[in-house]
């Protein structure tokens, strides 16, 4: 099961069919990709492809020095308190972030389509509930949800403070409130409860009875802790995700190795935040990120997220999927080509959607973006194209421009894409 309990109506029956015409795909072929209805109809080498029945509508776009990969998504978004970095004079304390629900709709929409236009069409936004919000805060996610439907698809995990307790129990039912409401995923963070283990045994409970996924931060720094939460966790489907599991990197190599294989063992999936921590671990003080290159080696399934966009916990986040492959690349953690399968393939399994490849019978999910590679593209990615369900959605143009003299005496071309 994906993060989407109900069908959502879709404009793939109403578009053209659309031609990806002279694309270079990530094992160096070029070729044509017809799409239509939403899928990816037929790929030839270039040239032999035609947009498709002339009594019918088609669109061609022109690839040529453009890469075309599987669309990217955001496993680890938090929009609820997206946009809201402090903005304080100097000297004064910065304001809280509004919670007004028409504000906290309007961030998330804006968050989403900049998510979108860096190649992201599917996106797990983390939503607190709870707490003097209630339920406001997930409400107004919903209904952005709802408006960006078609352009985008977003879901929501409703993240509890606190469910063990007399605290807690108010938040305990108020999660079972949430579900019904239209939150596809269970969420929260253990290690601010004061009863960790009671924390997960609740969670656990509650996504079982409605048969939804699972996913939880946590700093997963204590062994013991790991080890009870996979003998606890494994076998739950439709699955459990952690994340940032930063804290694994500061263990020991061979007591790390230990924990990523009862994550493995148990199915347990790991979303890593190469960007550093996200506002709902702000309070434990993680940073840094998990060990990647370890927890796939041993067979755990790897996603890569970005985490807080420009809030509390990180100022200047990007929300770009293809900044979180870059970092992981460039600090030696994977590969360009398994650092951009984290935030691809990985992050769609983690997020329960289907598998995307560029082959006759996928999903029409892709991101054009300048480049021959992927080193590449994780390197420039300037200009990007995205397609979701079998339209174009977003286009990013990037144009480069040289002075004259400088490109007359260095022997450039005045303007150069990227």
């Amino acid at each position: 099961m994906g993060d989407s309990q109900t069908p959502e109506p879709g404009p793939a029956a109403e578009v053209p069919r659309l031609l990806l015409s002279g694309a270079r795909l990530a094992d160096g072929r070029t070729v044509d990709v017809r799409l239509g209805e939403g899928r990816i109809e037929a790929v030839g080498t270039a040239g032999s492809l035609s947009p498709g029945p002339r009594s019918g509508h088609s669109a061609r776009v022109d690839l040529r020095g453009y890469l075309l990969l599987p669309a990217p998504a955001e496993p680890h978004a938090h929009h609820d308190t997206a946009l809201t970095a402090p903005q304080a004079a100097a000297g004064a304390p910065a304001p809280p972030p509004s919670d007004d629900p028409h504000e906290i709709q309007s961030r998330t929409t804006e968050a989403a389509l900049l998510q979108l236009g860096h190649g992201a069409t599917a996106a797990r936004s983390h939503v607190r509930i709870g707490d003097v919000t209630e339920l406001r805060s997930l409400e107004a996610v919903l209904q952005a949800r709802r408006s960006l439907r078609g352009l985008t698809d977003l879901t929501t995990v409703a993240v509890p403070r606190l469910l063990t307790g007399l605290a807690g129990a108010d938040t305990l039912a108020m999660l079972r409130d949430a579900l019904k409401m239209g939150a596809q995923v269970v969420g929260g963070c253990p290690d601010l409860d004061p009863d960790p283990g009671g924390y997960v045994d609740a969670v656990l409970a509650v996504a079982s009875e409605h048969g939804c996924a699972v996913d939880l931060h946590t700093d997963a720094d204590d062994p013991a802790r790991l080890a009870r939460l996979a003998a606890a966790a494994g076998g739950l489907r439709p699955g459990v995700t952690l994340g940032p599991c930063a804290g694994l990197a500061r263990l020991p190599h061979e007591v790390a190795g230990r924990a990523a294989d009862r994550l493995a063992a148990a199915g347990i999936s790991v979303t890593a935040l190469p960007q550093g921590c996200c506002a709902t671990l702000e309070q434990a003080g993680v940073s840094g990120a998990a060990p990647v290159r370890l927890l796939r080696a041993a067979g755990v399934t790897v996603a890569a997220g970005s985490g807080a966009l420009r809030d509390a916990a990180n100022p200047v986040g990007r929300g770009d999927p293809l900044e979180a492959a870059y970092l992981l690349a460039s600090h030696g953690e994977a590969a360009p080509d398994a650092a951009y399968e984290t935030v691809s393939a990985g992050a769609r399994a983690v997020m329960g959607l289907p598998e995307v490849r560029i082959e006759a019978g996928f999903p029409a999910e892709l991101l054009a973006v300048r480049g021959r590679d992927v080193a590449s593209a994780l390197s420039l990615a300037y200009s990007r194209i995205v397609v979701h369900r079998g339209r174009v959605v977003a286009r990013t143009s990037a144009v480069r421009e040289y002075c004259d003299s400088a490109a007359a005496d260095l022997d450039l071309p005045r303007q150069s894409q990227g």
